[in-house]
């Protein structure tokens, strides 16, 4: 139990002292769960506007992939990242695997799929008769996205911000592409399971709860969103 408390207190001690690693991996965690999120959000969510707007052939199995790869196993995806960017790779000449570049495009792909398919609801919750009267009044497609968009904007932002709160929580995908390199590609949640294998209590827990002030921030914000779409 001793060996608890002092963890703790030796973490609070590293967190208060803005101690350089510590910061250094709050950095990076922020910096490439945010990429990552951002280049997400810029997809998803206009892929899922369209996809909930229009109809064609498919679309229900396409929302049904979607919803499947909302459940996609972090390894797998790190695995598949790593296949095609390492040096055998077709992507090897880059040499990006073991950058957090690689981390940024594992969590992106990790993260598309989830945003995308809270982007289809969100659309799909606007009114029709919304959409019916700007089509009748001449809007363009684009147009009528920018309308819905607008309309959704809310839901929309709570789907970027779960969004990164899957990202900056995962730990399987970033620690095959990453590495988990000191000072160079170790995250909040990597350096957590490294710390905790080596007995550095401390750090881990400094680490730990960073990640979990973080999430609880995230949490906290989305529950106002929701209150405020009320």
């Amino acid at each position: 139990m001793d060996y608890i408390v002092d963890g703790v207190a030796q973490a609070i001690h590293l967190i208060v002292s803005l101690d350089p690693e510590v910061v250094g991996i709050a950095e990076l965690s922020l910096q490439v769960s945010g990429t990552a999120t951002l280049l997400a959000a810029a997809v998803g969510i206009p892929a899922g506007v369209l996809i909930a707007l229009n109809e064609f052939p498919l679309k229900r199995a396409l929302r049904s992939l979607i919803n499947t790869c909302m459940g996609l196993p972090p390894v797998v995806v790190g695995l598949f990242v790593f296949l095609v960017i390492s040096r055998a790779g077709p992507l090897g000449s880059f040499g990006v695997l073991f950058t957090p570049t690689a981390m940024i495009a594992a969590q992106f792909l990790l993260v598309t799929p989830i945003i995308t398919g809270l982007s289809i609801a969100a659309a799909g919750a606007v009114d029709r008769a919304v959409i019916e009267t700007a089509v009748s009044l001449g809007a363009k497609r684009y147009e009528t996205m920018l309308l819905v968009i607008n309309e959704a904007r809310q839901a929309l932002l709570i789907a970027a911000i779960a969004g990164f709160g899957r990202a900056i929580a995962e730990v399987g995908a970033v620690m095959i592409v990453g590495g988990d390199i000191r000072w160079s590609t170790r995250v909040l949640t990597t350096a957590i399971m490294l710390e905790t294998s080596r007995g550095d209590y401390s750090l881990a827990i400094a680490l730990g709860l960073i990640l979990l002030a973080l999430a609880f921030v995230i949490n906290l914000f989305i529950s106002y969103l929701q209150g405020e779409k009320r």
